[in-house]
């Protein structure tokens, strides 16, 4: 009877995992889809602002973070860049505060211009996050979470950007990296080896065709696309309830 049990049991997760992933029936996205499917959602046909999907967006990447790092006492790193990767980025730094987390660092190497971004930083300045300019001296508790380029980058990468990346290569750190690996080539992967290696990885509304050659920890967020708007986006299965996340790797 244990024995039927237990086969029983693998039988009910097979078909439950398999269920799952058909449920999911998800597409990796070019990057000329990527940045279509953004220009959708943000236009007439979305009916979307930048800042409620950067708000959406950043929420579901601290939920995962804390979802895997729960511990509260984790030294939190959030490297951003100067488009929306970076802004989400602040979300989600400001997002983490009030989950609890006080070891939370933003870097933002450049002074922003657009007013988007100056709120950003207020906001999370307004919650006692410190912002840098440069990376602080790496801990052995240090998590980084990279931020820095999104679906829109195109090699090279340049400063000060790269020296970030290669600074936080250096010290062999867990990365959690924002929908694109920074230094990453959006369809092909790290191609010239270049790129930060991330532990986690947080694919955005879809993963794009990169995420294929990524063998680490892998969630979906940005829970914000119509039924049917894009054929390649992931649906959430009906067993997820209110949950802003689905993690891919288990599937």
């Amino acid at each position: 009877k244990a024995t039927v049990s237990v086969l029983y049991w693998m039988q009910r997760r097979l078909a439950r995992g398999l269920h799952n992933k058909m449920s999911v029936g998800f597409k990796y996205l070019t990057q000329v889809e990527a940045a279509d499917l953004d220009d959708r959602l943000m236009g007439e046909e979305g009916g979307y602002s930048v800042d409620q999907l950067m708000e959406l967006a950043g929420l579901s990447c601290a939920t995962a973070i804390e979802k895997e790092y729960p511990q509260r006492e984790k030294k939190f790193v959030v490297v951003c860049g100067p488009g929306n990767n970076g802004g989400d980025g602040l979300v989600a730094a400001r997002h983490l505060t009030q989950f609890g987390y006080k070891g939370v660092t933003v870097v933002y190497p450049k002074e922003p211009k657009l007013d988007l971004y100056c709120r950003l930083i207020k906001q999370v300045k307004n919650h006692n996050v410190e912002v840098m300019t440069s990376l602080p001296s790496p801990t052995p508790d240090t998590i980084y979470v990279d931020a820095i380029f999104g679906f829109s980058f195109k090699p090279p990468m340049r400063e000060p950007y790269a020296s970030s990346v290669a600074a936080m290569k250096a010290t062999s750190l867990p990365v959690i990296a924002i929908d694109i690996p920074s230094g990453w080539d959006v369809e092909k992967g790290d191609i010239n080896k270049e790129g930060l290696p991330p532990t986690m990885l947080i694919s955005l509304t879809a993963p794009k065709l990169c995420a294929a050659t990524f063998k680490g920890t892998h969630y979906l967020g940005g829970r914000f696309t119509p039924p049917g708007f894009h054929p390649n986006v992931p649906q959430y299965p009906s067993n997820t309830g209110s949950s802003q996340i689905l993690k891919l790797s288990s599937l």
